[in-house]
Formats: structure tokens, sequence, C-alpha cells
């Protein structure tokens, strides 16, 4: 073990980086290998890891994350608008608007814990969303939400003297983010966050995260005050999430109330729940299927199933065709909430459970000679 991270953490991150950086590859097959939804495999990616830091470490179960994932996407457009269609000052704008959303959210809401914390974050998105929607709709232009526009000011391309032609698009050093280019951006935030995260559970702050989450009573009787460190995972996590938002104004510049929803919050809590609550990488995984179901078996119609199951006899082709349709196009909720109820009933800890069990029974069925010493009695 070295003294920055240990040999598995190392190996975890290398592979975890070779994986998403493939993801053009080996995804195409399976039909999910264009660019758009790979960004969106990014964005969501990084809004699940770092939920994960709050709920998964911490035990603070928030119904509430998507108000910084708006306010994040909120940030990044006015800095496109304001300032410059370079991606990197967006996204250090919104990061530090959305920290600064999380510490007041957060100081008010860790005064409470169990569902009364979960009701007030909820509360608290749900007063963000019909703010942006409504009343401050001169900052958010409300229904319509914020979009660029060429007689935007841009203060600081203007001052080097850059003009656009056509529609204003977020750019890196000059260059367009969009295509695989903007994959690969949202790719590396991704790893970057992923290996930030491995980094906050591996240390001592991550420690007493975890100490909380097992135990925060007990801790407070020996005297040791814990909002502190709840409050800093809540606003780590907060920023997380407007990094998410960011991207996602980065890849598709438009900002809108519905993005603060509470179907959003669920969202996310769904994604770490299916992953795997409390892991590294199951959250990143339960994002990417969720998204995947989504974006492709949303897309699936009659006609395209009729053509999968031609190999059928007639008559029962159009009988499977009929019940198949009921979990693809507008019904594909349907397949996600059955997917979702197999892993709770016999995968509680999510599909990184299932992984684990894998590699156990792989273990147990090792080498004969390494079993049999494995079951020799103690002399």
């Amino acid at each position: 073990m070295t003294n920055f991270m240990s040999r598995n953490d190392l190996l975890l991150l290398v592979g975890f980086t070779a994986v998403v950086l493939t993801m053009p590859i080996w995804l195409t097959p399976f039909g999910a290998g264009y660019p758009d939804l790979l960004q969106r495999f990014m964005i969501f990616g990084i809004f699940a890891v770092g939920f994960n830091i709050l709920f998964g470490l911490t035990g603070y179960l928030s119904f509430g994350h998507a108000a910084f994932f708006g306010v994040g996407s909120y940030a990044a457009v006015w800095s496109f608008k304001l300032l410059t269609l370079d991606a990197i000052p967006a996204m250090i704008f919104a990061v530090l608007i959305s920290g600064l959303f999380a510490l007041i959210i957060g100081f008010l809401s860790l005064r409470r814990s169990g569902i009364y914390f979960s009701i007030l974050t909820l509360a608290f998105a749900q007063m963000s969303y019909n703010l942006a929607y409504s009343v401050l709709t001169p900052i958010t232009n409300g229904e319509t939400g914020l979009q660029l526009t060429l007689s935007d000011p841009r203060v600081l391309d203007a001052a080097i003297g850059q003009s656009f032609v056509g529609q204003p698009v977020p750019t890196l050093l000059g260059q367009q983010l969009g295509g695989y280019a903007g994959f690969y951006f949202c790719a590396g935030f991704l790893i970057l966050s992923f290996f930030f995260a491995q980094r906050v559970a591996g240390s001592p702050f991550g420690m007493m995260l975890k100490s909380i989450k097992s135990n925060q009573t007990r801790m407070q009787f020996t005297g040791f005050n814990t909002r502190p460190y709840a409050l800093s995972a809540f606003v780590i996590s907060g920023m997380y999430a407007g990094l998410a938002g960011a991207l996602l104004a980065v890849t598709d510049p438009l900002a809108g109330a519905e993005r603060m929803q509470w179907t959003a919050s669920g969202e996310v809590v769904l994604m770490t729940i299916l992953g795997g609550v409390g892991t590294l990488v199951g959250p990143v995984i339960g994002a990417w299927i969720i998204k995947y179901f989504e974006n492709i078996l949303s897309a699936l119609n009659d006609n395209i199933l009729t053509q999968f199951w031609s190999f059928l006899p007639e008559g029962f082709a159009e009988i499977v065709v009929k019940v198949t349709s009921k979990f693809v196009g507008d019904g594909w909720h349907l397949t996600l909430g059955l997917v979702f109820v197999i892993i709770v009933i016999f995968l509680p800890g999510g599909i990184m459970e299932g992984v684990r069990r894998i590699a156990a029974v792989a273990r147990r069925s090792g080498p004969p000679g390494a079993k049999s010493h494995q079951h020799q009695p103690a002399e």
C-alpha cells in the first residue's frame, strides 16, 4: 500500500477509467453508443456519485437534490450569457453557487434527522422549483427556460473581440463541445469526480461520515459534534449536483425549472439504491441503467417489436407484441419498476451485492487444492 492510495483503489480507478473511456465502443451493440446518451450517462453518473456521499456514506436521505442540479444549470447558462461561452468558467461558477446554496439549505435541514430531514429537503426543493417557475422569472425565464441568444453581452468574449454567427454554443478553448468531444469532456469530469469520492471514502473524514451513518447518537453522547461533518458532506454532495447540472447546460445550453422537480430528486435516489448504496461504482451503474431504459426502451414502438418478434408464428407474434408493448415506449417505467422490485427483493444491496455474490462463488469454486486447504480443521 502506498501513501497515496491502496493497490485495490488504484486498480478500481484504472478499471473504471478504462470502462468509461471505451463506452462508445462496447455500448454500440446495445444501441447506446451515440454521443447524446453517452453524455447523459456521464452527467447523471456524477449526480449519483455526489448523492452517494450524503446518502451512502453519511446516511442522510435527501429528497431535494434536484434543487442543486437546477441551480448549477442556471448558473452555467448565466455564465455563458454574461461572461463567456467557454465551459470552464461556467463549471467553476456553477459549483460555487451550488455549494453556497447547499450550505444554506443544509444548515437549516440538518437541524433534523431521519424522515424529518428528508421532508425538509423535499420542501426546499419544491420551493426552489416554484421560485424558478413563477416568482424569479426575470432570472430563470420561467416556463420557457433560460436560453442563449446572440444579444447576450458576454463581456469576456467581447473584450477579446470574439464574435459569433448563428446559435451560440458552449466551447472549450474555442472548440465546440458537441458529439464525442462533449462526451469525453463529461467523461473527464466523471473520472475526476469518482476519484475524489474514492479519496473521500477512504480518508479520516470519510471514516467519520461512516461513523455518523452507523450510530450518530452514540457519537453525540460521547460529546462529538457531528453536524460540521454532516454539513460538509451535504455541501460536497450539492456541489456534485451543481457540477452535473452545469455539464447538462454545456451539452444542452438550456436551463429550465423542470430540472428542479421532485421527480428528478427521486430519480437520483433510485439510481443509488438500484446500483448499491454506499458503494463507489454502484450509483454510477444505477444511473446508466435508468438512463438506458429512459432513452432506449422509451423509443421502442409496435413496428420495431413486430420486426423483432418476426421469427415467431404470425398469430403468436401478435400476442407477444401486444404484451411486450406494455413494457416499452410510454410504458418503460413499468419495466424499470419491475427491475427495481426484483433488485430490492433478491439483492437488497443493489447490483453491487450481486457482483459480490458472484465473486464469492468464484472464490469458493477455485482450485481444488486451495479449497481443501481452506476446509482443513484447525490443529
